[in-house]
């Protein structure tokens, strides 16, 4: 049987022991079983609780922290994909669209504001770029790919469907990622741009230097 009520004490008012038969669940089966070096306590089968555990073997303990990062990172993704409850294509395909729409919304405007944004749209690919050189790829010749299919998406009415063009690290190319099931949440996506566009703004307001100047009697002392 699988306890599904937590019980501090089995003592009633009168001071005997008693226990209440609604208090506890129901489990297919419990046995012990040795996993390794540790015996554990194992509860299959359960109707009240759907909880799972996960357990990881590996050569070493630097092993298995790896091993737990990684899961621990794969259930997060899909947790926050779950909440956002929309997804965009990965790859780089967010950024380079946000930066041909932002060049272009650039040329529309006649202030010092046009420059601010051409510098913010020619930020945003730093992370395709970044994605090719970690995969040992050419990143000039997929980022200029991957805008050019960005550009006639925005500006083609029969080319929309490049508006998801991504890159394909593997191969060295440039593919639709979402049908290649490449994607990322969409709450991910907007949060990364702010936290970094935040962090650039409060970086550029900062004004003030501080200069540790070497106390000069120290070398007299010398």
């Amino acid at each position: 049987m699988y306890c599904a009520i937590q019980v501090s004490t089995f003592a009633d008012m009168e001071g005997e022991e008693t226990f209440e038969p609604s208090f506890l669940g129901h489990a297919d089966e419990v046995v012990e079983e040795r996993i390794a070096d540790d015996d554990v306590i194992m509860v299959k089968g359960t109707k009240t609780t759907s909880s799972v555990s996960l357990i990881l073997r590996g050569a070493n303990d630097f092993m298995l922290d790896e091993m737990e990062r990684a899961l621990h990172d794969a259930l997060c993704i899909v947790k926050r994909t779950l909440e956002s409850t929309t997804v965009v294509a990965g790859g780089g395909a967010v950024e380079a669209a946000l930066c041909v729409y932002l060049e272009y919304l650039a040329t529309t405007l006649g202030s010092r504001e046009q420059l601010a944004i051409a510098q913010f749209a020619e930020s945003l690919l730093v992370i395709p770029k970044v994605l090719a050189n970690n995969a040992a790829k050419d990143s000039s010749d997929l980022v200029s790919k991957l805008r050019s299919c960005h550009y006639l998406a925005q500006t083609k009415a029969d080319k929309k469907h490049l508006s998801s063009m991504g890159l394909d690290l593997a191969k060295g190319t440039v593919r639709n990622n979402l049908e290649a099931g490449v994607i990322e949440p969409a709450m991910s996506k907007v949060k990364i741009i702010q936290f970094a566009t935040e962090a650039a703004i409060t970086i550029l307001r900062i004004d003030d230097m501080i200069r540790l100047v070497k106390d000069e009697s120290q070398n007299d002392e010398d």
